[in-house]
């Protein structure tokens, strides 16, 4: 078995792989199957209720909760990018493009 490090660094595609097979899978047995039936609205509306939750989580302060919320909404996130053929290596491609530049560099740098 692969160390912890290693599976913690591959998590991230690991989970994008079994949302990718869920995608297309029966709505009645499969969370991600029924987000992906209802469609997109219904997952970014997720997206929202998670972001909201996490906010709250860390407002009050309870480390446990934060680390629960934020998985809740990465996961929902990972949904989104796969309902709209997106790859998430291409987030961390964008993360790792900002590396070594301020935040206020790139946000001046940004397309409007």
């Amino acid at each position: 078995m692969q160390n912890n490090k290693t599976h913690h660094n591959e998590i991230l595609h690991i989970l994008a792989k079994v949302i990718k097979s869920r995608k297309q899978g029966d709505p009645e047995t499969s969370y991600v199957a029924s987000l992906n039936h209802k469609g997109l609205d219904t997952i970014l509306k997720k997206i929202g209720e998670e972001a909201t939750e996490t906010v709250i989580a860390a407002k009050d302060g309870d480390p446990e909760q934060v680390i629960y919320e934020t998985a809740d909404l990465w996961f929902h996130t990972l949904v989104m990018l796969d309902n709209l053929d997106l790859d998430p290596q291409a987030v961390l491609e964008e993360l790792e493009r900002r590396f070594g530049q301020s935040g206020i560099e790139e946000k001046a740098g940004r397309r409007k």
